[in-house]
């Protein structure tokens, strides 16, 4: 897959690309509270685009584990009135939506933003795969194994790798049968996983472009890195390069990021040594 089609521009995929995370929660697991004014979030937004940033991933409530989820009503607001300042200030911004809620969703693709990213896969909310049919707008697809609320609590898998590729192929076949042609999948690193599993995930990444559809990976400072280097998601940058470097070997198509200038420069290496070495790394 090479391209993701939203009803404004189609994004070429021949290249991997950086989703830039804007979170306006007030307790996210890394920026938690940063982005809380117009002028914070449009100053933000205009850094990830300048440094690269294609899609822009907007989320208004956390999804670190044992979170406690908002309200339907405060999430849209929240959404929806920072898709408005986003389209006023940026006209040529792709933006995606990070919500389980297919109301939300709905009301968010109508207020403007271009793309739905849901870390349940339609789990949390039933209606959801109907109503991504219905928009016809692209769809991030993540595994996540129970709920933020529980995820991190023991969590265990004969394979990690084979469980969460055959739970992603079912889910795109879902998707297809219903008409959804542009799905991008995520394994869901962090997301129900110990650290071991985070890796064997990162470890065999390549066998999720069996597919078909365009890898989304979102490593970005989690604790599958800090825990492991014995820091904290402050420090945990040097950490997030490494494991996008080995995500970008594997094939990988978009890296979800809290730091855009840094995943561009790891494209740029990774696809030089490629282009210049008969893709050898």
């Amino acid at each position: 897959m090479r391209k993701i089609h939203t009803k404004k521009k189609k994004i070429d995929l021949l290249t991997s690309i950086v989703m830039g995370i804007l979170n306006i929660t007030d307790n996210s697991f890394y920026d938690g509270g940063q982005y809380n004014s117009e002028e914070k979030i449009l100053s933000h937004t205009k850094k990830m685009l300048e440094e690269g940033a294609s899609i822009i991933d907007l989320g208004a409530q956390s999804s670190k584990p044992d979170s406690e989820p908002i309200s339907e009503k405060e999430e849209t607001e929240k959404l929806v009135s920072t898709i408005h300042l986003l389209k006023q200030n940026f006209p040529e911004i792709i933006i995606s939506i990070d919500t389980y809620r297919s109301k939300v969703a709905e009301k968010c693709i109508n207020s403007g933003a271009d793309i739905i990213n849901d870390i349940s896969a339609g789990e949390m909310d039933e209606e959801m795969f109907a109503t991504i049919a219905k928009l016809k707008v692209p769809y991030i697809i993540m595994h996540m194994k129970g709920t933020p609320k529980m995820m991190q609590n023991n969590p265990k898998y004969n394979n990690v790798t084979e469980e969460v590729f055959s739970y992603l192929e079912k889910k795109v076949n879902e998707l297809k049968q219903l008409g959804v042609t542009d799905i991008i999948i995520d394994p869901g690193f962090g997301f129900g996983k110990t650290i071991k599993h985070n890796y064997q995930l990162l470890n065999h990444l390549e066998k999720f472009t069996q597919l078909g559809v365009p890898l989304l990976i979102g490593a970005s400072r989690k604790s599958m890195i800090y825990n492991l280097l014995e820091t904290n998601a402050e420090n945990a940058l040097n950490g997030t390069t490494v494991a996008h470097t080995i995500a970008l070997q594997k094939g990988i198509n978009i890296i979800r990021t809290h730091d855009v200038k840094e995943a561009m420069e790891c494209i740029k290496i990774v696809n030089f040594v490629k282009n210049n070495f008969n893709g050898n790394i």
